[in-house]
């Protein structure tokens, strides 16, 4: 199981990024996929997930109606949409993965997660 995230850079406040999370080793739609960031000096948070379907996909609220987790299972990608970017979402952004064993229609924005790709930095500048 692999993942490899990519996509970061350095954006405006108000500014758009799309990551990238490229996967391999597994099939896609047997796992929930989920983007955690870190920013420097605290604790790792769970942004959003999904899992099977597209009407599973989560995220949590201090992301709602900005970012938008999607995945395209032929191409083992998932993707984070960035819109309206903010100070506070500067961090490095993670995508894992977890086993669910099969098709499931749930996933969760908190650990644990099995499986995680090397983190891409994301930096919002005033």
């Amino acid at each position: 199981v692999q993942l490899q995230a990519s996509g970061g850079g350095l954006v405006q406040a108000g500014g758009s990024l799309r990551l990238s999370c490229a996967t391999s080793g597994f099939t896609l739609d047997n796992y929930a996929i989920a983007w955690f960031r870190q920013a420097p000096g605290k604790k790792r948070e769970g942004v959003a997930c999904i899992a099977t379907s597209a009407t599973s996909a989560k995220s949590v609220d201090s992301v709602k109606g900005r970012f938008t987790i999607s995945k395209d299972a032929p191409q083992n990608m998932v993707y984070l949409q960035m819109n309206n970017l903010k100070l506070e979402d500067t961090g490095t952004y993670y995508c894992a993965a977890a086993d669910n064993g099969g098709p499931y229609h749930y996933c969760s924005v908190r650990d644990p997660y099995d499986y995680w790709g090397q983190g891409t930095l994301v930096t919002v500048s005033s």
